[in-house]
């Protein structure tokens, strides 16, 4: 399934393209969320004079149809067969660009989402595995690493994110030279989590939550979850991504950025 949305009744041409790839399926917080940046996008498609498209086929991932767009955004997963990974791979080495939420760096081995891609994990992302996370869903305020980046520039020196299942990753982002860390969980933030498991609460650490990669144009951002109520089993959504002021501006300046072709290092 493809649904179009954005420029179509426009005379100017789309400023971009983008494509977003999503499961939707088995976690209702990931497809609460899917279903959120799908009405989301297509109003700041509108707002900013992009298009955005939406599929659950992932078999779409080669290059023909890939051709068609600038960015490629991964909402939940990620491609698992490797004619999908490879046309993935060479439409990033090809310049195109990428933003990827939550659950799309998530690897865990052994789980259904293996650690069994060593480019995306360890090489793009640089993330590596899944180590960790909060809960219950809740918010944080995030510390602004670089002001000057586009994709920061409106932002003050902290904001407050949505609540949001935070991840911990098994490499240093710290120590990769790739790697541009854009924000990070605040030591205001302490204790992160509510449990009822003790060791969901954060009480320390650092903890990068929106980075880039600079040999590409990407950029990952580790929110994406929303609070569900599974205790109550109405299963309603309790909490969104959208609709935090700050943090919306944080993503459409990222999507912009990425859509801009310009993306000299800084």
């Amino acid at each position: 399934m493809l649904c179009h949305t954005g420029a179509t009744a426009r005379i100017t041409p789309p400023k971009f393209k983008v494509i977003a790839f999503y499961t939707g399926k088995e976690d209702l917080a990931h497809i609460s969320f899917v279903h959120e940046a799908n009405q989301w996008f297509p109003a700041m498609a509108k707002k900013y004079h992009f298009t955005y498209d939406s599929t659950n086929n992932w078999d779409n991932l080669n290059d023909a149809f890939l051709s068609n767009y600038q960015v490629v955004v991964f909402l939940d997963t990620r491609p698992d067969k490797p004619e999908q990974r490879n046309a993935f791979q060479k439409y990033m080495e090809n310049g195109g660009g990428w933003m990827g939420f939550h659950f799309s760096a998530f690897a865990l081995t052994p789980s259904a989402y293996p650690q069994n891609w060593d480019w995306y994990h360890n090489t793009f992302l640089g993330s590596g595995a899944y180590g960790s996370n909060t809960w219950r869903p809740t918010s944080a305020f995030l510390k602004v690493e670089d002001k000057q980046h586009p994709v920061t520039r409106h932002l003050g020196a902290l904001i407050k994110a949505s609540p949001n299942e935070w991840y911990r990753w098994e490499n240093d982002l710290r120590k990769n030279p790739d790697i541009k860390i854009l924000l990070s969980i605040d030591s205001t933030s302490f204790p992160l989590g509510t449990g009822p498991k003790q060791y969901e609460i954060w009480h320390s650490g650092y903890y990068p939550v929106v980075w880039t990669n600079q040999r590409y144009k990407m950029l990952y951002l580790n929110m994406g979850h929303n609070d569900m109520d599974y205790e109550g089993k109405t299963n309603r959504t309790l909490s969104y991504t959208f609709g935090n002021k700050q943090q919306d501006q944080l993503i459409i300046d990222a999507l912009l950025w990425l859509g801009s072709g310009n993306h000299k290092k800084s």
